[in-house]
């Protein structure tokens, strides 16, 4: 799997025990973590009312534009 991400230019961001310290990868977390909250914040997609993919992609992307608005000054 390493390698495969390796090829694709993602590295990894994994600690390992007496190597790294988890300090470090808790900055990048952070951001994904919050992401996800503002998304779920939309009830619509945290329930999944819809199961199409369709509906499903057309709702993410407008709340991911409404997100975006939002942080615009």
């Amino acid at each position: 799997m390493r390698r495969y991400l390796r090829r694709g230019g993602i590295t990894v961001r994994i600690a390992r025990i007496g190597v790294d310290s988890s300090d470090r990868l808790g900055r990048h977390r952070w951001v994904v973590e919050r992401t996800i909250s503002w998304l779920l914040a939309f009830r619509r997609l945290a329930i999944r009312y819809d199961r199409s993919a369709a509906t499903i992609t057309a709702v993410a992307t407008l709340a991911i534009t409404v997100i975006c608005a939002r942080r615009l000054p």
